[in-house]
């Protein structure tokens, strides 16, 4: 009997590269929401972001890590509150910085995506209201015009917007994360300035890069999970199934690709319509859709947990390879846009199943069919990861936070030989994953 093949090979046009967020690496900064957070306990051990990875000052040596892995592309964030730590007050000295640490990832033939938002605010904007503010529109907008004045010479492709529903829910109704508040109407209302926000940057920068007859492309990280019902006979679960899905993911990446405002992302206001959007029906603010892919989760009555008996990683979220796929598949047929998968990754400190995990979404993805153009393995390296402070390990690259030092793991040469390869071949399935 002839056995099944582990061997694939990816699509031509893919490239595979390490996704990282600028207040989870950087450290060394107290100005941003997430520092006054972790001062207040909000980590989970009761650590800060103010030490991090300490990428800030060791960013060459990451560089050189990456280089060493063979990454091809990096999904790297800026810190809002370096950049503009006051009010309309700009930071050459920070612009610089990463001005520097994107010539040199080129130099080490490393193509960037940057992120302009990660879950960051600074305070100054954060104590005034945040993105609850009706005009949190025009502020950004002035953090993304300087960002884009000074990057553009080097950046090409650019997220605006990290996760706004995981962001909104997380900080406005569940209240676990930054400002920690509870209250559904918040929410709402950040979720439509957040999308107002997206849909303005969108317009600056293509703006900006047409005037200098520049290509660019320009998307957000849009967080989606694969929602079922626990009992598909059962109609309150597929009901539910449907709201859950409606009202965490669908509605506000609707708003943010083209304007649309439905259950629960709250209505613009009149000024708001006048100021900000085209009032074009057919508007597209998206040039790539991006999907931030991490587990299956099963739903019942008004709230979803994970099916029993299936595989987890250590924060318990269930591994289901197959929900990038479905994922993709509904993303490109209703956007007709190609895809970058922006983060895709799993909890394992003992690098126990990794490996196993970065093999089976990527044998999803060269199945598919489907135009996924890039894959960003979330993380490059262990890092602060919000709620969960320096508990929670991400990484191809081991951290120890106290010495700070960097060791590849054997999921991450895996990773390396697959970005050789442009797949996986039987022998590397039998050297990284035969015992698995």
């Amino acid at each position: 009997m002839e056995t099944e093949s582990k061997a694939f090979k990816l699509p031509e046009n893919l490239l595979l590269g390490v996704a990282t967020a600028a207040t989870q690496i950087e450290g060394g900064d107290r100005n941003n929401n997430w520092y006054e957070w972790a001062e207040k306990g909000g980590a989970k051990d009761k650590s800060s972001p103010f030490r991090a990875n300490n990428h800030w000052e060791l960013w060459q040596q990451d560089i050189q890590l990456m280089s060493d892995m063979h990454i091809q592309i990096y999904r790297m964030g800026l810190e809002w509150s370096r950049i503009e730590p006051e009010q309309g007050k700009f930071s050459e000295d920070a612009i610089n910085r990463y001005r520097d640490e994107i010539k040199l990832l080129q130099k080490n033939n490393i193509k960037v995506l940057v992120t302009i938002q990660h879950f960051n605010t600074p305070l100054w904007f954060e104590k005034t209201g945040g993105f609850l503010r009706t005009d949190a529109p025009a502020f950004f907008a002035d953090y993304v015009r300087f960002v884009i004045e000074k990057l553009h010479d080097l950046v090409d492709e650019w997220i605006t917007i990290n996760e706004p529903n995981v962001y909104a829910l997380g900080g406005f109704l569940q209240g676990i994360w930054p400002p920690g508040i509870k209250n559904f109407g918040k929410m709402c209302l950040v979720y439509r300035n957040m999308a107002l926000c997206h849909i303005t940057a969108y317009r600056i920068i293509h703006s900006f890069y047409e005037e200098k007859s520049l290509s660019v492309k320009v998307g957000v990280a849009n967080h989606l999970a694969h929602f079922v019902p626990l009992n598909p006979k059962n109609p309150m679960h597929r009901f539910t199934t449907w709201f859950i899905k409606k009202g965490f993911q669908l509605s506000i990446t609707d708003a943010f690709a083209r304007g649309k405002f439905s259950f629960p992302v709250a209505k613009p206001t009149f000024e708001q319509k006048k100021l900000y959007l085209s009032g074009n029906k057919n508007a597209k603010y998206y040039d790539f859709m991006g999907i931030n892919y991490y587990a299956r989760y099963a739903v019942k009555a008004f709230s979803y947990g994970v099916h029993p008996e299936t595989p987890k990683n250590d924060l318990g979220w269930e591994i289901y390879p197959d929900g990038i796929r479905a994922l993709s598949e509904y993303i490109c047929k209703k956007y007709k846009s190609p895809i970058y998968i922006t983060e895709n990754g799993t909890c394992d400190a003992k690098d126990a199943f990794r490996a196993r995990f970065i093999y089976d979404h990527l044998r999803k993805i060269a199945e598919s069919g489907l135009p996924i153009e890039r894959y960003y393995h979330w993380t490059f390296i262990d890092n602060w990861e919000w709620a969960e402070g320096e508990t929670a390990p991400f990484g191809l690259v081991k951290l120890d936070f106290e010495t700070q030092e960097r060791t590849i793991r054997k999921s991450g040469h895996f990773y390396t030989e697959i970005i050789d390869n442009h797949g996986v071949t039987e022998e590397m399935y039998e050297k990284y994953l035969k015992e698995d």
